[in-house]
């Protein structure tokens, strides 16, 4: 663990990166998507990732998703528009460090899906 530690702040200071150890921000939340092939109604899989390593996983995370709908329906538990551009994501419980959530929707379109905000301790 220590020697993993030191390679990663080696590598950090090397190219110039910064690790804030012990704080997660918005820019620690991944979210992508990519359309599945299939025939019919598209589909698409979505997932979301804390890449926070250390710290306070967030929670009561929303993003911006529009008029989000399914032909397929997705659990309500993993993600949620609760208003207009309002998704919620995992019910509001936290994200823990590299955890993942993933769904699939059904549309004739993609939505584009962003952070819109997220509580961090």
């Amino acid at each position: 663990m220590m020697v993993t530690l030191l390679i990663i702040r080696i590598f950090s200071m090397a190219s110039g990166l910064e690790i804030n150890e012990g704080m997660c921000t918005n820019r620690d939340i991944s979210i992508s998507q990519v359309r599945e092939s299939s025939t019919g109604i598209p589909q698409y899989i979505v997932q979301i990732v804390n890449t926070c390593m250390s710290g306070c996983a967030p929670s009561n995370i929303h993003l911006h998703c529009g008029w989000f709908a399914s032909a397929k329906i997705v659990n309500p538990r993993t993600f949620k528009r609760v208003s207009y551009d309002d998704c919620l994501v995992n019910e509001g419980l936290p994200l823990k460090n590299s955890q993942s959530i993933r769904f699939t929707y059904s549309n004739s379109f993609m939505y584009p899906l962003q952070l819109k905000s997220a509580r961090f301790c």
